[in-house]
């Protein structure tokens, strides 16, 4: 009679795990092996893995110009001709030498962007519109503001950057935390209440470090700083630098004499 370890042992499976045990077991000796062809082999392995070749400058240096030049073209036509045109249909009104890369942004859901003059919109940057809370959803950016690339905007209602703003790279704005508060609603599939969502409001020569987080309803007053990394749950005070999560105000910073202008009218209110 044969036994089940005889069938098992004699089935395809069992010659296919045997035949990589083999295989594995041929490697780990050609790695471990101190006999003349495993050493040989691993000698011509490192040495094919460490080859490069050498660079004379005089013939390098023109092929890195050319290089370099054929990037600046594709870049500047990718700009100019396609990511432009395409972020600028999507806006209700920009303003002068509005710039971006040579990345498309992604704006998914109905909404108006509305830019200032001298606008830099760097990278990729990615713009989600909610249209369940309002009508129209609103991204407002002032002049001579400049967002970071992998910037992500998600508006309900509206999100308000002010002039003269630095927003790094890696930066999410939120004016809705996406799910209710209440378990039994968010396991439900509901949205946010209403009330829940709130305006973003950032006011002028506001500088938002890399990768930082700003949630429903902060607004950030005039001047401040908001170092790498922070949470922003609550108000920031103008002329202050907060930091850590959530963001704390760490010093206040002097307020500089009347060469900038006051904040506009009803943009921090």
């Amino acid at each position: 009679m044969i036994s089940d370890v005889q069938i098992q042992s004699d089935s395809p499976r069992a010659e296919i795990v045997s035949t990589g045990a083999e295989r594995q077991s041929l490697r780990g000796k050609l790695a471990t092996s101190q006999g003349l062809l495993p050493r040989v082999l691993r000698r011509g392995y490192r040495a094919v893995r460490s080859f490069s070749m050498p660079a004379p400058r005089v013939l390098i240096r023109p092929l890195l110009w050319l290089f370099m030049a054929a990037s600046e073209c594709y870049q500047f036509a990718a700009r100019v001709f396609v990511c432009e045109p395409l972020f600028k249909a999507y806006c209700k009104k920009y303003g002068r030498r509005l710039r971006t890369d040579c990345h498309v942004h992604f704006v998914q859901g109905a909404g108006d962007i509305v830019l200032g003059d001298d606008v830099i919109f760097d990278g990729r940057i990615t713009i989600t519109f909610a249209a369940r809370f309002a009508d129209h959803p609103l991204l407002e950016v002032g002049n001579n503001t400049a967002v970071g690339h992998n910037c992500e905007f998600r508006i309900g209602k509206r999100i308000s950057i002010g002039d003269n703003c630095n927003l790094s790279g890696g930066t999410i704005l939120m004016d809705s935390n996406g799910h209710p508060g209440d378990p039994q609603l968010r396991w439900a599939g509901r949205a946010p209440d209403a009330e829940d969502v709130r305006p973003i409001v950032i006011g002028n020569g506001v500088w938002i470090g890399l990768r930082c987080i700003i949630f429903p309803g902060v607004k950030i007053g005039e001047g401040s700083i908001v170092s790498a990394g922070s949470i922003v749950r609550n108000h920031v005070p103008p002329y202050s630098v907060v930091a850590g999560n959530p963001a704390k105000v760490m010093f206040r910073l002097k307020k500089p004499s009347a060469v900038s202008g006051p904040i506009q009218e009803g943009r921090f209110s």
